[in-house]
């Protein structure tokens, strides 16, 4: 069993729970649910394009910060031009919860992404509920049909779709209705990074899909080679929140680019 299918498990497990605990249509009645979204595709366009990270450990990495906290650090990456906000909110392998999102909805006005691995349609409710605007779907975990039918539910729902690919196979995931296509450096079976393996699945996508590399950004270096190579967006976590001070972090690596 991968790493991947462990955590599948153990979300199913949490989803159950959460549903004996709050209706969807409880969930309806949450303060955020009604708020108008804001668009990433919009923000990648016209801001710096990367998708700043709060994160606080990883399967691969064990904690990278546990001292960081969500609204300062946050706030920092919107002030100094991120394009949006990715938040985790699992538990139990990221360290994440809802409340990274509830305690900074009102501070931010940028698009925040709830990542996190959505299997179930119940999520798609509580990512509106908690006030995000873009939910990420993890090709690897789902059947194309899912993805299509997950996309129509979360812009039902007002929501934009970040679809996650990693590998060949994966690119029948792909729909035009996906707003948004992002590409995984890092294999999620075996956390191997491969920058020109993401180069080679992006120029395989049609021409106009807006797409944002995803994970294993280590280096300004890696930063510039993507762009040139036409990505759009840049979704960076581990680079920035590794600092003591992730938002300095930031700061700095905008000011080089």
């Amino acid at each position: 069993m991968t790493i991947l299918d462990t955590i599948i498990e153990r979300k199913k497990e949490e989803i159950a729970v959460s549903k004996s605990k709050i209706s969807i249509q409880k969930l309806k009645d949450l303060e955020f649910y009604d708020r108008k979204t804001i668009s990433l595709k919009d923000s990648i366009n016209n801001r710096s394009g990367i998708i700043a990270e709060f994160k606080r450990k990883s399967p691969s990495k064990g904690i990278i910060n546990n001292k960081a906290q969500p609204l300062e650090t946050t706030s920092a990456y919107e002030s100094f031009g991120a394009s949006g906000i990715s938040i985790l909110t699992d538990h139990d392998f990221f360290g994440g919860s809802f409340e990274d999102i509830l305690n900074v909805r009102n501070s931010i006005q940028i698009p925040i992404l709830r990542k996190d691995f959505m299997i179930d349609e119940y999520q798609f409710y509580e990512a509106k509920s908690m006030g995000a605007d873009v939910i990420l779907l993890i090709a690897s975990c789902l059947s194309p049909n899912q993805v299509q039918e997950f996309t129509k539910l979360s812009h039902d729902l007002g929501l934009e779709v970040l679809l996650e690919i990693h590998t060949e196979d994966e690119l029948e995931h792909y729909n035009p209705e996906i707003d948004i296509v992002g590409i995984n450096n890092r294999n999620l079976k075996d956390f191997k990074v491969d920058l020109q393996h993401s180069v080679q699945l992006k120029n395989q996508l049609p021409k106009n899909v807006l797409s944002v590399a995803e994970s294993g950004i280590y280096s300004i270096e890696d930063f510039n080679y993507l762009k040139e190579k036409g990505f759009d967006g840049f979704l960076m976590g581990e680079y920035f929140m590794k600092n003591e001070n992730p938002a300095e972090a930031f700061e700095n690596f905008i000011k080089n680019m």
